[in-house]
């Protein structure tokens, strides 16, 4: 099963897509969109063009455990995304996924500005790894957006 995950932010989102064994990041890339309804659009025909059959979006929530606003923006993000392209959609806890993300690019040398074009393409490939990493071990978390 392809799955796609998508770390969403207010300018660039980064979508992750795994190989079609559902086992592998296989490629990441970032979509510049700044309107949700155009993003979404963007993410299902991305989805669709890939023969993805899930989507996992990042749950960016407080170290707490708790949910703030991006949290609430991914989780209407995620929504859409349901109602959109008739998928099962699921939130992924992200936390830390942007430091790590951060830090990848540093040891590569890509820190400055090239670094900051890849971070979002890379903390959702993260988001996908821990994300197919858990499905292995555990069957997969229950859906959490619903029409």
């Amino acid at each position: 099963m392809r799955v796609m995950a998508v770390d969403y932010g207010d300018v660039r989102t980064g979508l992750a897509v795994s190989d079609i064994t559902g086992s592998l990041v296989g490629e990441a890339f970032v979509v510049k969109e700044v309107s949700v309804g155009k993003l979404t659009d963007v993410i299902a025909a991305e989805a669709a063009a890939r023969g993805v059959e899930c989507l996992a979006v990042g749950l960016p929530k407080n170290m707490d455990g708790t949910r703030g606003e991006r949290a609430q923006k991914s989780e209407r993000l995620a929504e859409i995304l349901r109602v959109k392209t008739a998928l099962p959609v699921f939130l992924w806890d992200e936390r830390r996924t942007t430091a790590e993300a951060q830090r990848i690019l540093h040891t590569a040398g890509r820190s400055g500005r090239r670094g900051r074009a890849k971070l979002d393409a890379v903390a959702a490939a993260l988001i996908l790894e821990g994300f197919l990493l858990s499905r292995r071990f555990v069957p997969p978390p229950e859906e959490t957006a619903r029409p």
